[in-house]
């Protein structure tokens, strides 16, 4: 039974170009802090709880949005390399691709566990919105470091 849930090969490199700026830009903003005034913009919101503020359901709220411009393009570049099929796909990297998702998940819920017991408060926010991309990274670098190791076996 051939399944067609994979984007097609040409969409990694659209993926890639947009995952690797993406990623060394958004590590820059969150160790320099930094959030340019212009992105600062009036926008809808469901659930508000600012905190200075009143709490609610909806509304508008000013927000800097490099924040939301980054997630998005974060999960969109690596959804694109996660889920296109390599040029030579076949039932074996078929296998890996699923494996490699296995072990991904594995540790991306290995690491939220830890974090249950060992980080709080302000910290454990930051491990829950880290966490929110780790199971697509770790898939990334671990299916590519199975197809690396099985296209060295081929060669030879």
């Amino acid at each position: 039974m051939k399944l067609n849930y994979l984007f097609p090969s040409k969409y990694k490199k659209i993926g890639w170009m947009i995952f690797y700026p993406t990623l060394i830009f958004g590590l820059m903003t969150v160790i320099l802090d930094f959030e340019p005034e212009f992105l600062d913009i009036n926008v809808f919101g469901v659930f508000i709880d600012e905190i200075i503020g009143e709490k609610k359901l909806i509304g508008i709220i000013n927000n800097n949005i490099l924040n939301e411009i980054l997630g998005l393009l974060m999960i969109i570049g690596s959804i694109l390399v996660a889920f296109s099929k390599e040029v030579d796909e076949d039932e074996f990297i078929s296998k890996i691709r699923l494996e490699s998702l296995v072990w991904a998940t594995y540790m991306n819920f290995g690491i939220l566990f830890l974090a249950f017991i060992f980080v709080y408060d302000l910290s454990f926010l930051w491990v829950m919105i880290f966490n929110m991309f780790t199971i697509l990274i770790f898939f990334i670098i671990r299916f590519n470091w199975q197809i690396r190791k099985f296209r060295k076996i081929e060669e030879l």
